[in-house]
């Protein structure tokens, strides 16, 4: 399952309203303008100045046909105002639009007026592999150096979210720079502890999950034989898990724009999928994590 057809299996599922906060980014606004015209989407919610929202459509040559948009004077409101429409039911989806990614947090992490539904929020990235099929990265843009708990509280939101979309009993590799257990190196100490963690059934969901492995022979089972390593997630990983944000995002950017792969974010343990993306992001990565939010909402 890639992207496609991804999309396509949308087509005949329930069509999702999706409020973005402070939409000021026309290319956030083209996106959305694609969802509705491929019916990904039945609605469009933007907060934020009226006047601004149609300059910004404007300039990108977008009719809002589909769109309501509801005043806000700042960031802060706009996030605010966003938050209480999933809150309220009256919107199944939110998007990041044009501010920082902390102002939006801060509004779904209210604990009045919030919409947080895990212990733990965690970024999530589809990726898909040059074989067609989707795989996730989890955490490349939110937890910077997660303890042992923490790293389990990401690991099982991703497990959630790969189940969400259809990617049953995934497989997760757990990265670390070395596939042996070093106690001199605490990532593979961790993720010796969350295999472990995954044999005892200690996740939400079912998984099969091994660490520590290092990139290559979690990606290719050419690697892994070659280093003599038996594992049945080898070459086979529904989910890759790093360790710190850092290394996440020289990944998740390495795998973009060297790569030339495709690639979606979102942000998962709110009450709905938040659609997280960056200015810098294609049109098409864009659209992508509208349809991957969808995606996650489409047996509920």
């Amino acid at each position: 399952m890639g992207f496609a057809s991804l999309k396509r299996d949308l087509e005949n599922g329930p069509k999702r309203s999706l409020t973005v906060a402070w939409g000021l980014d026309s290319g956030v606004l083209k996106a959305c303008r694609e969802a509705l015209d491929q019916g990904l989407l039945a609605e469009v919610i933007v907060t934020g100045p009226i006047d601004k929202i149609h300059a910004a459509a404007d300039a990108a040559s977008l009719n809002l046909q589909g769109f309501s948009i509801h005043p806000a004077s700042t960031p802060e409101e706009g996030a605010a105002e966003a938050v209480r429409f999933i809150r309220e039911g009256k919107s199944d989806l939110l998007m990041k639009g044009h501010l920082s990614t902390s102002i939006i947090l801060r509004a779904v992490l209210n604990k009045e007026r919030g919409i947080r539904a895990q212990a733990l929020l965690s970024h999530i990235a589809a990726l898909e592999l040059p074989t067609g099929r989707l795989a996730l990265l989890t955490d490349a843009a939110m937890n910077v150096k997660p303890d042992l708990l923490q790293k389990s509280q990401i690991l099982d939101n991703a497990i959630q979210f790969a189940w969400s979309i259809g990617l049953t009993n995934p497989k997760v590799a757990v990265l670390a720079s070395v596939e042996t257990v070093n106690p001199q190196m605490q990532d593979t100490m961790d993720a010796a502890c969350l295999a472990l963690m995954g044999k005892r059934g200690q996740f939400s969901k079912k998984a099969i999950v091994d660490g520590p492995l290092a990139f290559d022979n979690a990606y290719s089972k050419d690697a892994a034989v070659q280093k003599g390593i038996v594992s049945d997630v080898a070459g086979e990983a529904d989910i890759f898990m790093v360790q710190e944000l850092t290394a996440g995002n020289l990944l998740y950017k390495a795998l973009s724009y060297v790569g030339g792969l495709s690639i979606a974010g979102v942000i998962y343990g709110a009450t709905c999928p938040i659609v997280l993306t960056s200015r810098a992001d294609s049109p098409e990565s864009k659209l992508n994590a509208i349809a991957l939010a969808c995606k996650a909402l489409s047996d509920k």
